[in-house]
C-alpha cells in the first residue's frame, strides 16, 4: 500500500474515533439545570426563608412565610421571566412588599430600591379612582396589582422583545 493511502486511512480512523470519544463524552456528562432552576435557587440562597418547590408548566413554586404564595415563571411565549405574589391580607405589609422587591431585584437584575419604588407605587394605586385590577410599567418591567375581598397579588414579568 503507497504511503498516501496509508496515510489517509489513518486520517480516517483517527477522526472517526476522535468524533466517537466526543459523542461520548457530551452523552455522560451530567445534566445541567436550566436558567430559571439556576434563578430558583439564586433567589433560595440570597432571601431568608424562601423554600423552592415543585415545577411545573415553566412554573416553580416557591413558598415563604411573608406570603400566601409567591412563585417563578420561566421563559415562555409572552414573557422572559415572571414573579408572581399573593399577600395574607387585603393590605399588603411592608415585610411581603419588601420580600417582592428582594425577589424582583434578583430575577430582573435591577436595584431592589428601584423594585419596592415600583411595587410599593403599584399596590398603591389600587383603590376607587384606578379600581381592583392595575396595570403599570415601570423600568421596562410590566407590573400588574388585583385586589380581591381578601387578597392582594402582584406580577411583575419583563416581556420577550425587552
Amino acid at each position: 500500500m503507497p504511503k498516501t493511502q496509508l496515510a489517509r486511512s489513518r486520517f480516517g480512523t483517527l477522526a472517526i474515533l476522535s468524533t466517537l470519544a466526543l459523542v461520548i463524552a457530551l452523552a455522560s456528562s451530567p445534566a445541567r439545570a436550566d436558567r430559571c432552576d439556576d434563578l430558583a435557587n439564586q433567589l433560595k440562597g440570597q432571601i431568608e426563608g424562601l423554600g423552592v418547590g415543585k415545577t411545573a408548566a415553566n412554573v416553580i413554586y416557591l413558598s415563604h412565610p411573608k406570603a400566601r404564595e409567591i412563585r417563578l415563571g420561566c421563559a415562555g411565549r409572552n414573557y422572559a421571566n415572571e414573579l408572581y405574589a399573593k399577600s395574607d391580607g387585603r393590605k399588603p405589609t411592608p415585610a411581603f412588599l419588601d420580600l417582592v422587591a428582594s425577589a424582583a431585584a434578583i430575577i430582573f437584575t435591577l436595584p431592589k430600591d428601584d423594585m419596592l419604588r415600583g411595587a410599593s407605587r403599584c399596590i398603591k394605586r389600587i383603590g376607587i379612582l384606578h379600581g381592583n385590577d392595575v396595570s403599570t410599567r415601570y423600568r421596562r418591567l410590566d407590573m400588574r396589582c388585583t385586589r380581591t375581598k381578601t387578597e392582594t397579588s402582584i406580577a411583575i414579568s419583563r416581556g420577550t422583545g425587552e
